[in-house]
């Protein structure tokens, strides 16, 4: 039995593309060089007063307090002071480039995309077997049956199970779309004919439907999904040089 381990930088690389996040690793490095570029291109730059109050923020967000929880929170991400600066930066500067190219796209954007950004109060209880759901929706329908009780009987998260199948305020964006178009078209409160999916039978009561408010939450929600528009554009028209030395043998032992 082992009682030590070593690990290299080439295992953490193997086991990245063993666990095929390579995609996402690139995506996020193509990403980052273009705000970066782009932001220097346009002038646009931080002063030293945002970058600390957005390290503060960044550590009340991550919940860490006090130096100690900070650099071991560092540790464990493998993050030297220099590297946790360089995440705040690239953090507010995205932010600060979105602000200059989309700030006067926010309004027009809202009004042409104002449905997705509802939100509905749902509660849902999945299910293996459509006969049993079918069941269970018209008794439910027809007050044989309360949800809760339904919650408790067929929801096998202990958790989940105790909040009667409660999910919460989810937004259209994190729904499939065959339950985001049932639960939206819905007349709260309303239970919803079960709804087939790769993860089983949902049986679903919609609560409430919540239209979305342009506040600043809102704001900056758009303003990052203009600029992961932009960004995916970008990368689009740009050719890509790797330079990954894939000939190399790499070590996984």
């Amino acid at each position: 039995m082992l009682t030590t381990i070593s690990i290299s930088r080439d295992d953490i690389f193997h086991q990245l593309k063993l666990s095929c996040q390579i995609p996402t690793i690139i995506e996020g490095t193509i990403a980052r060089k273009i705000i970066l570029s782009t932001a220097k291109s346009l002038g646009i730059s931080l002063q030293t007063e945002e970058l600390q109050q957005a390290a503060d923020n960044f550590r009340i967000l991550k919940k860490l307090q006090g130096a100690e929880q900070t650099w071991n929170w560092l540790q464990t991400h493998s993050l030297s002071l220099d590297d946790f600066e360089e995440l705040v930066y690239i953090n507010v500067i995205s932010v600060k480039l979105a602000e200059h190219l989309f700030a006067d796209k926010i309004q027009q954007f809202y009004i042409e995309n104002q449905l997705n950004y509802m939100s509905a109060f749902i509660y849902e209880v999945v299910l293996n077997n459509e006969d049993l759901a079918m069941e269970l929706f018209y008794a439910l329908i027809e007050d044989e049956i309360s949800f809760p009780e339904v919650a408790q009987k067929y929801i096998q998260e202990p958790e989940l199970r105790r909040v009667g199948g409660y999910q919460g305020k989810v937004s259209r964006k994190e729904m499939k779309p065959d339950i985001s178009a049932a639960v939206f078209a819905s007349k709260p409160p309303q239970i919803l004919k079960p709804i087939i999916t790769s993860q089983g039978v949902h049986l679903i009561f919609v609560e409430e439907l919540v239209e979305p408010n342009l506040d600043e939450n809102l704001r900056e929600r758009i303003l990052l999904d203009l600029l992961s528009k932009w960004l995916k554009q970008q990368v689009e028209n740009m050719e890509v040089i790797m330079n990954l030395n894939s000939d190399a043998p790499v070590n996984s032992n």
